[in-house]
């Protein structure tokens, strides 16, 4: 107890330094403080790298839900605080000078805060996306593709690490994290995106595969939940300390739940599975016109725009159950637009454009 004071008195030093020192940046920060949030993964990173690779959207979502899910489950053993209340209920500091900390409309997060999701989410994501731009260049032979290929391998993981790096900075800057969880946050998502450069299998599940791993990620995590609860163990006990320290109550979001993460994750993973073995997928992605560069960049630009159309359903939170089935189901819908409708629906426009000009 004493070493994880230190450790976050450290922490909080550090915070106030970024905060002083950094407020030119704050803009920026703020920006990839959302850059990291883990709903990017399904509103950009995946439509974008689905119609362009099959093979690594799966994965990538993949990797997005195991990946939260395991984040959750050790912030809920980790029982990690966060700086902006953890300053106002410490005894560490003496006669009560506790520091100040400023707090953002992004800083209040409801759940434990270690390891980081937003650093976690990141890391496994980028590193995903960086080995797949990787491996197109990895079959190059001749002497100069190796130059060239020991070049990109130095850009894409510079700029991987830049991007983590920026994010880390962020979550610390906003008084969400201290700086030792977003580093566990970063190596936690590494070693589960790495896992899963080892796991073929999940690009020939079956929807009952997807259903099966569905009902073991929330049965898991909910009778974890109420084991420990019959121990007399809350492992929501971080929600009241985000409530009463945050400095405005409106920047307290059900979002940001443990429970509404595991919801939203699991919906998505539905959505993936119910698309990838639907007649649609397989009558568009698996056609003739799959091959063709037009048909892609139609499907990436008509997916873009319509999740972003998903941004203007507003979920109503005054029923929390209510809450999390329409996040469920808004989840499932995401991934199931861009493998499902939207292709069928280019692959039917285009199929109807031949026959005319036929």
């Amino acid at each position: 107890s004493i070493r994880m004071d230190l450790l976050h008195s450290n922490g909080v030093l550090i915070i106030q330094h970024l905060q002083r020192d950094y407020r030119a940046y704050q803009d920026f920060l703020n920006f990839m403080s959302h850059v990291g949030d883990p709903r990017n993964i399904f509103s950009i990173y995946f439509p974008l790298w689905f119609q362009l690779n099959q093979v690594v959207g799966t994965k990538m979502i993949w990797v997005a839900v195991i990946g939260d899910w395991f984040n959750l489950i050790f912030k809920w053993i980790l029982f990690g605080h966060r700086p902006y209340w953890w300053v106002q209920e410490t005894m560490i500091y003496p006669n009560q000078s506790s520091p100040c900390l400023e707090q953002f409309p992004i800083t209040c997060e409801t759940g434990p805060g270690s390891p980081s999701g937003h650093a976690m989410g990141s890391s496994c994501v980028w590193y995903v996306m960086v080995t797949a731009a990787l491996s197109y260049t990895v079959r190059w032979k001749d002497k100069s593709a190796v130059t060239l290929h020991r070049l990109t391998w130095s850009f894409l993981w510079s700029i991987f690490w830049i991007i983590q790096i920026s994010v880390c900075i962020s979550r610390v800057f906003i008084a969400t994290h201290f700086p030792h969880q977003v580093v566990l946050g970063v190596f936690a998502g590494i070693l589960v995106a790495e896992a899963f450069e080892h796991t073929p299998a999940i690009q020939t599940a079956s929807l009952r595969m997807y259903i099966k791993t569905n009902l073991f990620l929330f049965i898991f995590a909910l009778g974890f939940y109420l084991s420990l609860k019959l121990l007399d163990i809350d492992l929501l006990w971080s929600v009241p300390k985000a409530k009463k320290w945050c400095a405005n109550p409106d920047w307290i979001n059900i979002d940001t739940t443990p429970f509404a993460g595991l919801v939203r994750n699991l919906g998505a993973l539905f959505g993936l599975g119910l698309g990838i073995n639907s007649e649609m997928f397989i009558t568009s992605c698996k056609g003739k016109n799959s091959c063709k560069i037009s048909f892609r960049i139609l499907c990436v630009a008509a997916s873009l725009a319509t999740l972003q159309l998903y941004n203007f359903v507003k979920i109503p939170t005054h029923t929390e159950y209510l809450f999390y089935i329409l996040s469920f189901c808004k989840s499932a819908a995401m991934p199931l637009t861009v493998v499902a409708l939207v292709p069928y629906c280019v692959h039917s426009l285009m199929r109807t454009t031949e026959k005319k000009l036929n």
